[in-house]
């Protein structure tokens, strides 16, 4: 018979933190719309902080006031554009400047470059689809240059 130590058997603590660390990433932030995760957890996550800038400015964008609990003024509050659609260069001047003092408070270490805005009305004359396209850079983050678009249904 042998006789072994248990010491010099298996991994070390620090060879064991070193795998964990290496395996999982650590998740930054929920995905939206909320999806159902894999094997990691119960929701989809985001595991890189460019994904969830680009995630939490959609969200911004999309957010019209007295839609966040406790943060009434939150969000650029473009709804009520889409109800009062009078012209496209108004729209597009009004959406700037309300997309604009919603980035440059909530989340000041945007730098928002170009936004293009298209008005699709095939399905009806009545309706419309505001298509906008905002690119945008993140220089802590070294991004540059991301586009992110969402879509304002017009009634």
């Amino acid at each position: 018979m042998g006789q072994f130590s248990f010491k010099s058997s298996g991994k070390t603590r620090e060879q064991q933190q070193v795998e964990l660390l290496t395996q999982s990433p650590t998740p930054i932030g929920i995905q939206t719309p909320l999806k159902l995760g894999t094997s990691e957890g119960l929701l989809a996550v985001n595991y890189s902080l460019a994904d969830q800038v680009h995630d939490n400015l959609r969200n911004l964008i999309l957010t019209n006031w007295g839609e966040r609990l406790g943060f009434y003024d939150f969000g650029a509050n473009l709804r009520p554009l889409t109800t009062e659609f009078v012209s496209q260069d108004d729209f597009d001047s009004q959406a700037i400047d309300r997309i604009r003092t919603a980035v440059s408070r909530w989340m000041p270490f945007v730098d928002l470059v170009d936004f293009l805005s298209v008005t699709d009305r095939t399905e009806n004359k009545n309706t419309a689809i505001i298509r906008i396209t905002i690119t945008y850079n993140v220089p802590a983050l070294n991004v540059f240059n991301k586009q992110l678009q969402v879509s304002l249904y017009v009634i």
